[in-house]
């Protein structure tokens, strides 16, 4: 039996069992021989049959669709860890993941930011950049440390990269830079290939930078790594910092970014 199959099985009938009847509408009694749902009743909650919900748990080789899963989710009332737990397990892309509810940094986070020595930005689902310290207005000078011309427009990442000239000579090594921070981005962004935000700033970047459309229809993909990186600041010069890169528990489509210098 394949292990996620099992995996799945178990998690389910845990969750089964814990589940008390009558908070679904299902008389308890003194005639159920084990505590928790019926197989049958958790078939009629979600709208499959008793037999096909059975070989779920049972660990059979079954396709259940993330429709089914989320049905599974929303009936069982599955936390948010026990939800995105079920769907990996399952092996499914849950739907609802990665819908911009709010991409904005919680107050907690930004505090933390003033509270950090380096220069430090948190960055969105779509590398809007949510907030930043002082360090990071110093570093990212003629960016960060500008007038924001529109509360509702925030500082971007990508364009930052492509459509700010300046940038070229900024970014020690800007083809390689780019290159990289592109196939970074397509990686971060492979759930969310479909959302309206992203494709209208795809369709922005390549609009704007034959350099960028070039990156993304290579298909690269890399994960999200440190190491050094260096810039050519107007006023200090040539500076190299060590970039590392954290994501907060609680909300992991924001990631803290920190860059801490290296001596020359």
């Amino acid at each position: 039996m394949d292990a996620r199959r099992k995996e799945l099985g178990e998690f389910l009938q845990i969750i089964r069992s814990r589940s008390q009847p009558a908070d679904y509408g299902f008389p308890a009694g003194n005639r159920r021989r084990t505590k928790g749902l019926r197989r049958e009743e958790i078939a009629q909650l979600i709208g499959i049959s008793p037999t096909w919900y059975t070989w779920i748990e049972q660990g059979r080789e079954v396709n259940v669709s993330a429709e089914t899963l989320g049905n599974l989710a929303g009936s069982l009332r599955l936390t948010r860890s026990e939800r995105a737990y079920l769907f990996e397990i399952a092996g499914r892309r849950d739907p609802e993941a990665s819908l911009p509810d709010d991409d904005q940094a919680p107050p907690i986070l930004l505090q933390l930011l003033a509270d950090i020595s380096v220069p430090a930005y948190l960055m969105g689902r779509y590398w809007d950049i949510l907030g930043w310290n002082a360090q990071a207005a110093e570093l990212f000078a003629g960016w960060l440390d500008q007038p924001r011309e529109t509360e509702t427009i925030p500082p971007n990442m990508l364009r930052f990269v492509f459509l700010h000239p300046p940038t070229r000579n900024f970014l020690v090594d800007w083809e390689v830079r780019a290159r990289r921070i592109t196939a970074e981005f397509r990686a971060d962004s492979r759930t969310r290939l479909e959302e309206p935000p992203l494709l209208r700033l795809i369709d922005e970047l390549s609009a704007g930078s034959a350099d960028f459309t070039h990156f993304w229809q290579q298909h690269d993909v890399l994960e999200r790594q440190g190491g050094q990186r260096s810039f050519q600041h107007p006023v200090r010069g040539l500076i190299h910092y060590q970039q590392v890169t954290l994501r907060p528990g609680e909300h992991e489509h924001i990631k803290l970014v920190m860059l801490r210098p290296m001596p020359v």
